[in-house]
C-alpha cells in the first residue's frame, strides 16, 4: 500500500532544513588554554597511602573559601625514586574564572601549622620560564589620602560623643558647652540616604539602621545593622568602612582590640543556588551555623558555628548566652564553651582549634579570660622590644558538683594549659565570675540555697591574682546578691543584696527592698572589709565612674520609682593630709539624690564626669527621651522624645600619655583650672550678654507695638468721626500718680526691767 500523499516529501523536507543558527547559538564551549589549571604548591609530601586523605582535605579547605575543587579535579606527580609525592598539584577548575577566585582566595592560605599553599597558573609556567630579570623601576602610583578613623580625638575642646536613636533617625552629638554648639558642616549621600549635619555639632542619618546601632569597644567604628547585614561607619565624614553579609543579623560582638566581629543570627544560614561566593560571603560549608566570625581589617569570613542551646535538668532549653564566643584580651584567642562537655580555644587569624584539641572538663558551666591592666602591657610591650616570651593569658572557669565530686572554680594559663589555682566550693547551685578591670582580682559569687531550699544567700570568694599562689579572701553574706561591681582600675566593689521574700517574683509595680554595701582592700592584710552600707533601698543597679571614685545607684526597670543616688567614695582626698588618720569608711559622701521617671538605661561618658540616662521604647511608651547630669546629680539637660530607643556615649582609646606624664598634668591641676575657670567665666558673661540683649530687643517690640496700635486706634476714631482727645487730656491720661510711705520715729523710750 503506498503511503499518504506528501509524507515522504516533509521528511525529505527536514534533512534539507539548516539547524547551524542553533547549533551556534547553543555551542556549549571548550577551553582549549590552560587558564583553568593551577600549580598549587606548599602541599604536604606523602606516601601513596595517604594521597586519598590529603585529596579530601585540600577540597574541604576550597570549598570552605567557596572554591569548589574535587579529588578528581587534581593530579599529584610523584618521585620514582621516593615514592612519595613532590609537594606540588595540578588542579583543574571548571573555567578561568573559578580559577581566578580560587588562586584570589586560597594563595597564601595555611594549611596546617608547616605547610602554606603558594598557588600560580599553569600558564604562567611558560611564561616566566624566559622572563627578563633586568629590574625596570615602576613608575609610582598616585596617593590618595584616607579619613583619620579617629580625627574626632583632635577636637580642640576635647569633646565627647554620642549617639541617639529615635525612629527612624541615629544622631551622632557632639557634648560641650554651648557656645560649642553650631552648624559646622552639612552633607548628603544619596546610594544610602545618609545625610551628616552638624547641627549643635549634630550628625543625623535617616535609614541608617534597621535594629539597632553600636560602638566599637574603642570608639574607631560605628555600627548598624540591617536585613542584608552589619555596615561599620567612621572618619570626618562617616563614610562606610565596611560590610559584612550576615542576612537577618541580630546581634553583633567585636573583640577587645576591634580586630574580628562576631555576627549572630536566629535563623540558620543558608547559601541559595548562584549566591555570590568568594572570601567575604557564606559557603554550601557554613550551612545551618548561626554565628560567623569576620576579620575588620579585610572584611573576610575567618569561621562559623552552630549556636547550640543548652538544655536544663528538665529539657527546656536555656536561653543563649551572649556573647557567645569570649575574647582573649589580646585579640589572639577566642573561645565558646560547650556546656558540660568542654572549652574549644580558637587561634587568630587562621581560627584553628588550638593545640588541635579542646580544653575537656566535665560539667564546665561557664569561663571568662582575665583582663588586661596597664602592667601587663608594660611588660608586654618590654617582651617585644626585648625578644622575650610574652606573658601567657589567664582562664577561669566553674565546674557544678558532679557525683561525689564538690563544685570548682579553676584557674589555669593558656596556651600552656597549667592549672594556676584550685577552689572546692560545697552546696552551690550557681556561680558567676568577675574580674577586676585590671586583672588584679577575681570575684566568685556564689549562690547556696538554704537548708528549706526556699530562700538563696551568698558568698564571695575572691582571689588575689597578683600575690603568690593566688591567696583567697572569703566574704560571707546573709542575703541574695542582685548586683555586684567592681570599681574600675581600683580595690573597691559594691554589691546590691536583698532577703525580700518577693525577690525573684515581684508583682506589678512592686519595688523589691535591698541593701547596698562598698567593700574595700585593707593594704597589708589582704582582707576585704566592708566600708557602709546603706539600707531599706530600691536600687537595683550599680554604674561606676569609668575612672573611678564616683559611683551611681539607680533603681531601673521600674515604673513607680526612678531614683537616682550620686556617691563619693573619696569625698575628703583632696583635704587629707599626708600622715593624717581618718576613720574608716568617712570618705563615703552622698552627693545627691535625682530622678528620671520610667528610667531604663544609665551610662557614664568616657571622662567620667558625666553620666546619661535614657527611657527607651523598647521597655515602654512612656515619657521616652534621655537626660545628662554632672558627677554631682544637677541636671543639665533634658529631653522628651517620642519612639526614642538609644543612646551611646562613644568609647574612648587608652590614653597614649606615659605614667609620668599623668602625674605631671595632676601636678599642675590648678593652673589648669585657672584657665578653664576664666574660659567659663567669659562663657557666662556672654551667656548674660546674650539675655539681655535679648530681654532689650523684646522690650523694643513691645514698645514699637504699643506705638503702632495707638496710630490705629486714632485712624478708627478719625473713620467713625470722633474727635481726638486734647493733648490735655491725653497728658491727663499719661500722668501716673506714684504714693510714697515715709516712716519717721517721734520718740524713742527705753525701759529697763529689773526683776
Amino acid at each position: 500500500m503506498a503511503p499518504p500523499n506528501g509524507v515522504n516529501g516533509a521528511h525529505d523536507d527536514a534533512d534539507d532544513i539548516d539547524y547551524s543558527d542553533i547549533e551556534a547559538k547553543y555551542k556549549v564551549g571548550y577551553d582549549e588554554g590552560f587558564d583553568n589549571i593551577l600549580v598549587i604548591g606548599g602541599v604536604p609530601v606523602v606516601d601513596k597511602s595517604k594521597l586519598e586523605k590529603l585529596l579530601a582535605k585540600i577540597s574541604k579547605e576550597f570549598g570552605r573559601k567557596g572554591a569548589p575543587l574535587k579529588p578528581e579535579d587534581m593530579f599529584m606527580p610523584w618521585d620514582d625514586n621516593t615514592g612519595k609525592s613532590k609537594g606540588f598539584i595540578f588542579a583543574t577548575f571548571k573555567n578561568a574564572e573559578d580559577a581566578a577566585y580560587a588562586m584570589a582566595a586560597m594563595n597564601g592560605y595555611p594549611f596546617d601549622a608547616k605547610h602554606t599553599f603558594h598557588i600560580n597558573r599553569f600558564s604562567d609556567v611558560e611564561r616566566y620560564a624566559n622572563l627578563d630579570e633586568t629590574w625596570v623601576e615602576p613608575e609610582p602610583e598616585t596617593y590618595k589620602p584616607k579619613e583619620h578613623l579617629r580625627a574626632w580625638l583632635g577636637d580642640l575642646q576635647g569633646r565627647d560623643q554620642y549617639a541617639t536613636y529615635r525612629g527612624d533617625e541615629v544622631e551622632v552629638h557632639w557634648h560641650g558647652k554651648p557656645s560649642q554648639c553650631e552648624i559646622a558642616h552639612q552633607r548628603n549621600v544619596s546610594d544610602i540616604g545618609l545625610y551628616v549635619l552638624l547641627r549643635r555639632s549634630i550628625i543625623t542619618s535617616q535609614g541608617w539602621t534597621d535594629l539597632y546601632v553600636s560602638w566599637s569597644p574603642l570608639g574607631t567604628y560605628f555600627a548598624s545593622l540591617h536585613r542584608q547585614g552589619v555596615r561599620l561607619w567612621g572618619g570626618p565624614s562617616w563614610e562606610a568602612q565596611h560590610r559584612f553579609a550576615h542576612p537577618f543579623v541580630k546581634l553583633i560582638d567585636f573583640s577587645p582590640n576591634e580586630n574580628y566581629l562576631v555576627t549572630w543570627s536566629h535563623d540558620p544560614i543558608h547559601v541559595p543556588e548562584g549566591a555570590q561566593q568568594g572570601p567575604q560571603y557564606f559557603s554550601p560549608e557554613d550551612e545551618g551555623s548561626n554565628i560567623a566570625v569576620w576579620d575588620l581589617k579585610t572584611g573576610n569570613l575567618l569561621r562559623t558555628f552552630p549556636s547550640a542551646m543548652p538544655e536544663n535538668e528538665d529539657g527546656v532549653k536555656r536561653q543563649m548566652q551572649w556573647p557567645a564566643l569570649k575574647w582573649s584580651a589580646d585579640d589572639q584567642f577566642v573561645g565558646r564553651v560547650t556546656p558540660g562537655q568542654h572549652i574549644s580555644v580558637y587561634e587568630l587569624p587562621s581560627m584553628r582549634l588550638h593545640d588541635k584539641k579542646s580544653i575537656k572538663i566535665e560539667g564546665v558551666i561557664d569561663f571568662e579570660w582575665c583582663p588586661h591592666g596597664d602592667k601587663d602591657r608594660e611588660e608586654a610591650e618590654k617582651a617585644e622590644k626585648t625578644g622575650k616570651k610574652p606573658k601567657e593569658n589567664l582562664l577561669a572557669y566553674w565546674t557544678p558538683e558532679v557525683a561525689n565530686q564538690p563544685a570548682r572554680v579553676t584557674v589555669i594559663n593558656f596556651p600552656s594549659r597549667s592549672i594556676l589555682r584550685q577552689k572546692n566550693l560545697f552546696n552551690v547551685s550557681e556561680c558567676k565570675l568577675y574580674w577586676q578591670s585590671q586583672g588584679d582580682f577575681l570575684c566568685v559569687k556564689v549562690d547556696r540555697h538554704t537548708k528549706t531550699k526556699k530562700s538563696i544567700f551568698c558568698n564571695l570568694e575572691i582571689f588575689r591574682v597578683r600575690e603568690k599562689d593566688f591567696p583567697v579572701e572569703v566574704v560571707e553574706l546573709k542575703d541574695a546578691v542582685t548586683d555586684f561591681s567592681w570599681e574600675p582600675k581600683g580595690e573597691r566593689f559594691a554589691i546590691i543584696s536583698s532577703s525580700d521574700p518577693n525577690l525573684g517574683n515581684p508583682g506589678p509595680g512592686a519595688n523589691i527592698k535591698t541593701d547596698v554595701s562598698f567593700y574595700q582592700l585593707v593594704r597589708g592584710k589582704g582582707d576585704f572589709k566592708l566600708l557602709r552600707t546603706s539600707s531599706n533601698r530600691t536600687s537595683n543597679t550599680i554604674r561606676w565612674s569609668p575612672k573611678g571614685r564616683h559611683v551611681v545607684l539607680g533603681t531601673v526597670g521600674s515604673t513607680s520609682k526612678s531614683e537616682l543616688e550620686f556617691w563619693d567614695l573619696d569625698f575628703n582626698i583632696d583635704e587629707k593630709r599626708e600622715g593624717a588618720k581618718e576613720e574608716w569608711g568617712a570618705g563615703i559622701q552622698h552627693l545627691g539624690t535625682a530622678d528620671h521617671y520610667a528610667l531604663t538605661d544609665a551610662e557614664w561618658d568616657p571622662s567620667g564626669r558625666y553620666l546619661a540616662t535614657s527611657a527607651s521604647a523598647w521597655r515602654h511608651t512612656i515619657e521616652n527621651g534621655y537626660a545628662i547630669w554632672d558627677f554631682r546629680g544637677q541636671e543639665l539637660e533634658k529631653h522628651i522624645l517620642d519612639r526614642f530607643k538609644q543612646f551611646l556615649w562613644r568609647p574612648r582609646p587608652r590614653t597614649l600619655l606615659t605614667k609620668d606624664q599623668q602625674r605631671q598634668i595632676r601636678r599642675n591641676l590648678k593652673e589648669y583650672s585657672r584657665q578653664f575657670d576664666e574660659e567659663d567665666a567669659v562663657e557666662e558673661s556672654n551667656i548674660s550678654a546674650e539675655l539681655i540683649a535679648h530681654r532689650k530687643r523684646l522690650v523694643d517690640e513691645w514698645n514699637a507695638w504699643r506705638v503702632k496700635v495707638k496710630e490705629e486706634v486714632a485712624e478708627e476714631r478719625r473713620k467713625r468721626g470722633k474727635k481726638e482727645p486734647k493733648a490735655k487730656d491725653s497728658q491727663e491720661e499719661e500722668k501716673e500718680e506714684i504714693e510714697v510711705w515715709v516712716d519717721e520715729v517721734i520718740e524713742q523710750i527705753e525701759e529697763e526691767i529689773v526683776e
